[in-house]
């Protein structure tokens, strides 16, 4: 007999895993197919990190670790947030987690209690919802519209905020859409919070590095609300870690020293390896974040241009991040005589049979309209993708 909880139950599969697997099955049959739904730069970590690592065998970095990290890594990171973001976290106020999906549901759970409203921004990178859910918490979504950037209004905003409202989660460069908020922007967003006492906001700033236009300000930076404001970050995407798994959240002290808490239950500190690794990235720079940085505008640039020409698909530019999410709602209802599409869902069902070509529906994203292409590989596979996608477009009637 097989008896769930309720908890789990409640909890969504992770619709980007679960595409990255059927690609991985369907590779693994002999088809071949383009990925581009997981959010992972085909870059090799740097050497400089991987000799680290080396090191720290051979160094015996092989006890456990104290909870929230290692001091000397707490202190890159202080210094770090201190130098890039112009914020002031003592390295008490810092923990380091096993990436920066676990640093989330650390803080979701130590500030969320069932029935607390939780704001997103939608679209929005698809564990936020399911992270409020589990932690019993009730998730408000405010829709933002692809006319608007992908940006949230600050009217859309104040009008959703009740005396249940606990904590908002806002991320720029955005994880699906690329979008990326303006400092003016952003301060509209802080005032707001300034207003209602008790409101939190969890700032993840994950892809901070991997921006193409303007300048990444941290929510923190604006000081009348540094002691609401959970900054959440990582090395896995602007410096290839993906697979290290080390995030991290700077926070006031008493959400940090609760996170330590809560972490010291679940999985203590993380792998001691890993963490010898972070402390090599974020302490020194050999190019390569520029390196990845400017192949990743390049391939932007490539593929909005190929998208644009494809007819019935509304672009819009990314600023930030490795993520374009168009529009593709005018195929909706159409079909190549075998399957019809009613949804985003079909359609990257579609794509992935006919183009072999794997995307992300929009739904799992609060975007129903909207598919997520992760352009986060080589340039000839994605000239090569756009093709097959188009082709494939061409057929629906």
């Amino acid at each position: 007999m097989e008896y769930l909880s309720d908890r789990i139950k409640a909890l969504s599969v992770s619709q980007t895993l679960a595409m990255a697997q059927k690609s991985r099955e369907l590779k693994a049959k002999g088809f071949d197919i383009i990925s581009l739904s997981l959010g992972e730069p085909d870059f090799n970590t740097p050497d400089y990190i991987k000799e680290a690592a080396k090191k720290a065998i051979d160094d015996n970095y092989s006890k456990y670790p104290p909870v929230p990290g290692y001091n000397d890594l707490r202190e890159a990171i202080s210094k770090k947030f201190r130098e890039e973001n112009g914020i002031n976290y003592s390295p008490d106020q810092i923990v380091v987690s096993a990436g920066g999906k676990h640093s989330i549901i650390n803080v979701i759970l130590t500030i969320i209690n069932p029935g607390d409203e939780v704001i997103l921004f939608a679209p929005y990178w698809v564990s936020y919802l399911d992270q409020i859910i589990l932690a019993g918490g009730k998730p408000v979504i405010i829709e933002a519209k692809l006319e608007n950037d992908f940006k949230v209004k600050p009217e859309q905003l104040e009008a959703v905020i009740t005396g249940k409202t606990r904590l908002i989660i806002f991320n720029s460069p955005s994880n699906p859409t690329g979008m990326v908020y303006s400092r003016e922007e952003m301060e509209k967003i802080a005032r707001i919070v300034q207003k209602h006492e008790g409101l939190l906001i969890l700032s993840d700033e994950i892809y901070e590095h991997i921006l193409f236009e303007g300048e990444h300000i941290s929510m923190a930076s604006f000081e009348f609300i540094y002691d609401r404001v959970i900054t959440v970050n990582g090395v896995s995407k602007g410096y290839a870690m993906t697979g290290w798994r080390i995030g991290y959240i700077g926070a006031p002290l008493w959400i940090a020293r609760a996170c330590d808490k809560l972490q010291g239950q679940f999985t203590s500190g993380v792998c001691s390896i890993a963490q010898r690794a972070a402390l090599a990235a974020i302490r020194s720079n050999d190019g390569s974040r520029k390196m990845m940085r400017d192949a990743f505008l390049r391939r932007r640039d490539l593929v909005c241009g190929l998208l644009k020409e494809i007819k019935g698909m509304k672009v819009r530019v990314p600023q930030g991040a490795f993520y374009i999410m168009p529009d593709i709602s005018s195929y909706f209802g159409k079909s190549d005589g075998e399957i019809k599409i009613n949804n985003s869902e079909d359609l990257t069902l579609y794509l992935l049979d006919k183009a072999q070509v794997a995307l992300v529906g929009g739904d799992a994203f609060g975007a129903p309209r909207c598919i997520r292409i992760s352009y986060a590989t080589s340039d000839d596979l994605l000239v090569e993708a756009v093709k097959r996608i188009r082709a494939a477009l061409e057929r629906l009637r």
